[in-house]
C-alpha cells in the first residue's frame, strides 16, 4: 500500500503495517441480519458502544439503516433520529474515532457536525454523489464500498465476467470521483464488499485473491462478521458465527485487509493481536 497510515481525525494516527484495526459494529436499526434489533434503543446502542471501546475496538461504526439483503429503505429523518443521538454521547465518551454507515449526504452532514470523523458508504458513491462533497468539505475519511444495486436488489444479480476487476474498475471509479470532489486520498479506505452482489462462492474467492486491490494502494477493510456465506460453510444461524467469524477475518488478515468490522470485538481483537504476533517471530 502507498501508505500505511490512516488518517482518523481524533487525534490518532494508526500505523497499519505495525497493527491491523477493529471496526466495531453498532447498529440502530430494529432489522439488522444478525441481531434482530438487539441494539436499536439508543441507550442500549450506546452502552455497546462504550463496551466496544473498551473491549479494544479502535474505530466504532455507527448505522441507522439495516444493508441486509431486501431491507426497506429509510428515509432521512428516520436515519438521523435513530443514529444522532448515539453518535452525539458517544463522541463525548470515548476518543476512538467515530464512522457513520450512511449513503445518503444529508446524513453524513449531520453525523461529522456531531462527531463522527469517517464515512462508510457502502454504495462508493453510487447512490449519492454528493457525499463526496461532504467529506471533502468536512476533511473527514470516506469508506468506499464496491455493492450492485442497492440492498434490495443487489442479490438478485451475482454474475461477473471477471469478478476481480469489475470490483477494482468499481472502486477506482469511487476514488476517481473522490478525488475530484476535493477528497484527500489519504483518507479515503477500500472494501470489496463481501455478501453485497456476490454468491458465497465468489465472497470467498475475494478473501483468498484480496491481493487483487493492492494496486489501488489503499487500506482494505473487510466485513466479514457474521455474513451469510459463513453459514453457508457451517450451517449456523447469523448470532451464532463467532467462530467463522474470526477464521475468515485471520485469513482476510493474512492476505492483505488491514480494518476489520466486526460484532464480536473482544474476540478479534485477540484473535488478530496473537496472529501478527505469531508473524512477526
Amino acid at each position: 500500500m502507498s501508505s500505511p497510515c490512516l488518517w482518523t481525525g481524533r487525534r490518532f494516527h494508526y500505523d497499519l503495517t505495525q497493527k491491523s484495526l477493529v471496526m466495531g459494529i453498532c447498529n440502530v436499526t430494529p432489522d439488522s441480519f444478525s441481531e434482530n434489533g438487539l441494539h436499536q434503543d439508543a441507550k442500549d446502542a450506546i452502552a455497546h458502544g462504550l463496551a466496544m471501546a473498551k473491549a479494544g475496538a479502535d474505530i466504532i461504526d455507527i448505522g441507522g439503516e439495516s444493508t441486509r439483503p431486501g431491507a426497506p429503505e429509510v428515509s432521512v429523518s428516520e436515519e438521523l433520529n435513530r443514529i444522532l443521538p448515539v453518535l452525539g454521547e458517544l463522541a463525548e465518551k470515548v476518543e476512538i474515532p467515530l464512522c457513520v454507515d450512511t449513503t445518503k449526504a444529508e446524513v453524513a452532514d449531520a453525523a461529522l457536525k456531531a462527531g463522527a470523523s469517517i464515512v462508510n458508504d457502502i454504495s462508493g458513491l453510487a447512490l449519492d454523489p454528493n457525499i463526496a462533497h461532504v467529506v471533502a468539505d468536512h476533511g473527514a475519511g470516506l469508506v468506499l464500498m464496491h455493492m450492485r444495486g442497492t440492498p434490495r436488489t443487489m442479490q438478485t444479480d451475482t454474475h461477473y465476467d471477471d469478478l476481480f476487476s469489475e470490483i477494482r474498475e468499481y472502486l477506482q471509479k469511487g476514488m476517481d470521483a473522490a478525488r475530484k470532489a476535493g477528497v484527500d486520498m489519504e483518507r479515503i479506505i477500500i472494501d470489496p464488499g463481501i455478501g453485497f452482489g456476490k454468491s458465497a462462492e465468489q465472497n470467498m474467492t475475494i478473501i483468498r485473491g484480496l491481493d487483487f486491490l493492492l494496486p489501488l494502494g489503499r487500506p482494505i477493510l473487510m466485513g466479514l462478521s457474521r455474513k451469510s456465506f459463513l453459514g453457508a460453510i457451517t450451517g449456523r444461524p447469523a448470532p451464532e458465527r463467532v467462530e467463522e467469524t474470526i477464521a475468515a477475518t485471520l485469513e482476510a488478515d493474512r492476505n492483505g485487509a488491514r480494518i476489520h468490522r466486526v460484532h464480536d470485538v473482544s474476540q478479534a481483537v485477540i484473535a488478530l493481536q496473537t496472529a501478527r504476533a505469531i508473524r512477526q517471530v
